[in-house]
Formats: C-alpha cells, sequence, structure tokens
C-alpha cells in the first residue's frame, strides 16, 4: 500500500499519533468497570472490563518497549507482518510474529502477557493494521514506557535491540500521562512532542 493509500486509512479511521509510535483510536471502552478491591494490588483504582483499540504502524516507526499492567491481546487486520519482541520477567527474549502466514511462523492473534517488556516493528517496510484489546481495561497510568539504561542493566545480552526499541530514551522526564475523569487518559501535548520526535 503507498504512503497516500496508508494516509487515507489514518484519515478514514480517524488514527491519531500514540507516544509509544504509530497510530490509534480507541473503538471500544466497557461502560462497566471492575472495582478495585476485585483486583490485583497493582491496579491503582477501578477500571473498565475491558477496551479495544485500532493500532497501525508505517514503515520507519516502532512501536517503543513499554509494559501495561493488563494482557494484551494483538490481532491482525491488514498490511505486513509485525515483529513484537518481547522481554520476559525471567531475562528471556521471545519474538511473536503477528501477520496471515502461518507457515513462516506468523499468528493472527498473539498474547502479551501483563508486566511484559514489549515493543513492534514491521517485519517487512510497508504497513501493518492490527488490534489490541486489553483486560482489565486500559488507562495510561497503566503505562510504562521503557527506559533505556535500565532494560540494559536487567537484559545486557539485547542491549543493541533495547537502545533501537527504546530510541535510547534515559530519562523518566515526561512520563506521567494526565486522566480526564473515567474515560482514556490522554498524553498532554507537552509530553506526546517528548515521544514523537
Amino acid at each position: 500500500m503507498c504512503t497516500a493509500t496508508v494516509q487515507e486509512l489514518i484519515k478514514r479511521l480517524e488514527l491519531v499519533r500514540h507516544p509509544e509510535g504509530g497510530w490509534f483510536r480507541e473503538t471500544y471502552r466497557s461502560s462497566e468497570t471492575v472495582p478495585t478491591r476485585a483486583l490485583p494490588e497493582r491496579f491503582g483504582g477501578d477500571r473498565p472490563f475491558s477496551t479495544a483499540i485500532y493500532y497501525l504502524l508505517e514503515s520507519g516507526d516502532i512501536s517503543v518497549l513499554h509494559r501495561i499492567k493488563s494482557d494484551e491481546v494483538w490481532h491482525f487486520y491488514a498490511g505486513s507482518a509485525l515483529q513484537i519482541h518481547c522481554l520476559w520477567p525471567d531475562g528471556s527474549y521471545q519474538e511473536l510474529r503477528l501477520g496471515t502466514n502461518p507457515a513462516a511462523g506468523e499468528q493472527f492473534q498473539v498474547v502479551v502477557p501483563a508486566g511484559c517488556w514489549f515493543g513492534a516493528e514491521l517485519a517487512p517496510e510497508g504497513f501493518a493494521l492490527v488490534g489490541c484489546t486489553v483486560a482489565p481495561g486500559f488507562v495510561f497510568a497503566d503505562f510504562e514506557m521503557a527506559q533505556a539504561g535500565h532494560l540494559c542493566d536487567r537484559y545486557p545480552q539485547h542491549a543493541e535491540l533495547i537502545m533501537r526499541m527504546t530510541r535510547g530514551y534515559k530519562s523518566e522526564e515526561n512520563m506521567i500521562f494526565t486522566t480526564p475523569g473515567p474515560g482514556l487518559a490522554i498524553p498532554t501535548t507537552e509530553q506526546q512532542s517528548c515521544w514523537l520526535k
């Protein structure tokens, strides 16, 4: 798909830039919530049952390494295959491939468990349109961007991957996201500009 067509898809789906890289739009947020008392301690408040988004990556862009507090299911919709890089708590690494060619090791769905550091990039060039479903539902308060130094200390054998998939990010500044009421937490303009450079 040519760049102009990708831009048309971004426009038609009303996608906006995501702090981790790529484009997204929330398409579903459960109207019901799980109360804090029923959630693990890592959650700091009530959470919707589930949320879902469109997510699009273009050639030359990446989803930088990050982690969230819930399991996330990725669904493949269109375009090129995605490589999802996972750094597990035990120090190991795994590459998941999201796409339409099972013979090449690609899967139509992959699950990234809560707390796993992960990021994504296109396997070939082009674009990938996927969906991400999170349960308990996503809020930006549960989103943590990786710092290169911390991850390199934890996973020294994967330092090259970490530097590439964090863009060398080192500071904790501008990592706090505002939460406008019970809906989707949106990063401030200043925070977005920091991450999208």
